[in-house]
């Protein structure tokens, strides 16, 4: 005789249709959709990396300064470091201002995004060191080309982000006519680097330096003035 309880097999097969009624989903699907923590990390990650560039502009030796002079005479050969800082600084910034731009345009995110995010920060962490080799090693080639390369990978990096984004289609509805001055910032800012590091491998990299540092201050300030309101 059984003592199952009469109501056993209607409970037993009731819970197992609920469960069979649940959607299936796989973990990848609902990770990284959260556009505002990438924010949140990102500028946190920027945060960090503009700071410790600071670093590399040291105070000279104070051992026998005692006038105006001497120390005047010691911050000089700190110049090419301060060159280098701002180089930095403005870079960054530009490319903070840019990722900021494509997130704003954002509906969602995905995983695939975070991670292709993840790999545009890591690029941008690299930014003290390649800044450190290049303050150092000031008139080397070699110096100037390593940083060159470290904005190439970020360049593209960015625009891997943005070019999947679009494919998944994680843009808000009303953002598709953005695409076309996002990429075109992109390239043509990547195009105006790769000719400062012409002119580095050229003529040296204080000339390569300043182009790309005016070419960044256009790109920080060309909104105000309209003649390069389009570039």
């Amino acid at each position: 005789m059984s003592l199952e309880s009469p109501n056993a097999a209607t409970e037993t097969g009731t819970g197992t249709d609920v469960a069979n009624a649940m959607p299936r989903v796989a973990y990848n699907e609902i990770a990284g959709r959260n556009v505002e923590r990438i924010a949140a990390l990102s500028d946190g990650l920027f945060a960090i990396a503009m700071t410790l560039i600071v670093f590399e502009i040291r105070i000279p030796d104070t051992a026998g300064i005692t006038t105006d002079q001497q120390l005047i005479d010691a911050l000089v050969p700190l110049a090419p470091r301060f060159l280098t800082y701002l180089l930095s600084f403005l870079t960054l910034g530009i490319f903070w201002n840019g990722q900021q731009t494509q997130l704003n345009s954002m509906a969602r995110a995905n995983r695939d995004f975070a991670w292709l995010s993840l790999l545009f920060l890591a690029t941008v962490a690299l930014f003290p060191f390649t800044t450190s080799v290049l303050a150092e090693f000031f008139d080397l080639r070699l110096a100037l080309g390593l940083y060159w390369l470290n904005i190439f990978a970020t360049g593209m990096a960015i625009l891997a982000c943005w070019v999947y984004a679009k494919r998944a289609n994680l843009l808000r509805d009303d953002q598709d006519h953005v695409d076309v001055a996002i990429r075109r910032r992109i390239t043509t800012a990547q195009t105006l680097y790769a000719i400062g590091l012409a002119i580095g491998l050229v003529f040296g990299t204080l000339p390569a330096v300043v182009f790309i540092v005016v070419i960044q201050l256009n790109f920080a300030i060309a909104p105000r003035i309209w003649i390069l309101h389009r570039i």
